[in-house]
């Protein structure tokens, strides 16, 4: 049975199974490991994972695809398939149900439209992932491992809450159909740590205001938008040993997490 890809959801099929057996690698996966596979597409990783680990959860929201798996994995007893969108708010306590109480991976080709979004959506939503093995865009992978003075605020979002690693390169030429940009393999190790969701969303804010106006310097918007007088700010900025001149891009993620502590009397 052969299978069109739909521009719609951004499927591009990985067809190369050198790649796939780097992506498998890439998650360090035994016998233990139940591994939360999030668009399968035509089951190619599906059944590598599956040789490798106890249980592959596979989410499909393609219903045309839901038959095809099924059909090619009803032999396979570690291997689950089940048709959801990841991303539906209806979706989220069936995937806790499914893993609150188990250590699992999450290891996907993911369509590239949705990445940062499946991202906000792991690290603020889900239980904690052991790892995340992804094959995304390769320009989003680098945006991801930016160090100032060229940070964003998908790169503060995803290094906050994990470390991560790009481990390859992907040519277009290895997917079907073929995409218009090559693709990264990116690991990402959460990070072990009690988070204050207090603290977490000052700090998000406070980042949020400072790339409203990135081109401009940090200290006039910061003022402005936190109402707070800036001789205040420029007081903090000199703790955390930052230039008055300083934008957004320029700080790394420590630096915006001593300015909101300073700035908000947050003990560490």
């Amino acid at each position: 049975m052969k299978i069109q890809a739909k521009k719609s959801l951004g499927q591009n099929f990985l067809v190369n199974p050198h790649i796939i057996d780097k992506i498998v690698s890439a998650a360090e996966i035994s016998k233990d490991d139940i591994i939360l596979e999030v668009g399968p597409g035509t089951g190619n990783l599906t059944r590598k994972l599956a040789e490798k680990c106890g249980k592959v959860i596979a989410i499909e929201k393609d219903q045309r695809l839901i038959e095809l798996l099924r059909s090619d994995f009803n032999k396979m007893q570690n291997v689950e398939i089940i048709e959801d969108d990841v991303l539906a708010r209806a979706a989220l306590g069936r995937i806790k149900e499914l893993l609150s109480a188990k250590q699992y991976k999450i290891v996907a080709n993911i369509p590239y439209y949705i990445t940062s979004h499946f991202l906000k959506t792991i690290f603020e939503e889900w239980p904690q992932p052991k790892l995340i093995v992804l094959t995304i865009q390769k320009e989003v992978a680098q945006r991801i491992m930016a160090k100032p003075p060229h940070m964003n605020l998908l790169a503060l979002s995803v290094q906050y809450y994990s470390a991560p690693e790009i481990i390859g390169y992907i040519s277009k030429n290895n997917f079907r159909p073929v995409p218009k940009v090559d693709s990264a393999i990116i690991r990402l190790t959460p990070k072990n740590q009690s988070l204050r969701l207090e603290t977490t969303e000052r700090l998000f804010r406070v980042m949020k205001i400072g790339f409203s106006e990135k081109r401009k310097q940090l200290a006039p918007i910061l003022s402005k938008k936190l109402e707070v007088n800036k001789d205040t700010i420029l007081e903090a900025f000199k703790k955390t040993e930052l230039k008055e001149t300083a934008r957004a891009e320029e700080l790394s993620l420590n630096q915006w997490q001593e300015l909101v502590k300073i700035l908000y009397l947050v003990n560490a």
